[in-house]
């Protein structure tokens, strides 16, 4: 776990490396990591999930925490199928969306033996106590 911790501030990435973010399923990347991604990343105006770029987009903001639950499971079958690559996880949901880490690590459970996804801090301390 401690060598899979996503840096707090994201400014560069790795080659083969992907900045995951949340998003909305308009993909209208206007603010907080969504934007980062759109203006650094190659996040596309108008695709609110899956791989763009350098970006892997989760939608956060269509309703409570049960609504982004198949996007976080298609996105952990999408990291396993592509081992070559590094997912970079940020707070998701955990700020214009308005949950906390409390209510959306738990959607990252199976991500705890994929080496190849990284999760912030705050998400591997809810996990770990689980």
């Amino acid at each position: 776990m401690e060598n899979r911790i996503t840096p707090e501030q994201i400014t560069q990435l790795e080659p083969g490396q992907v900045f995951v973010f949340g998003s909305n399923e308009a993909g209208h990347h206007g603010g907080g990591a969504a934007r980062l991604a759109f203006m650094k990343w190659g996040a596309q105006w108008g695709k609110g999930t899956g791989l763009h770029g350098k970006t892997y987009a989760i939608p956060t903001m269509q309703g409570g925490v049960e609504t982004i639950r198949p996007y976080v499971d298609e996105f952990i079958e999408f990291a396993h199928d592509h081992p070559d690559l590094t997912f970079l996880v940020t707070e998701i949901g955990c700020g214009i969306a308005g949950f906390t880490p409390q209510q959306m690590a738990p959607l990252f459970i199976k991500a705890k033996d994929k080496d190849n996804i990284w999760l912030p801090r705050r998400f591997w301390e809810v996990l770990l106590t689980e």
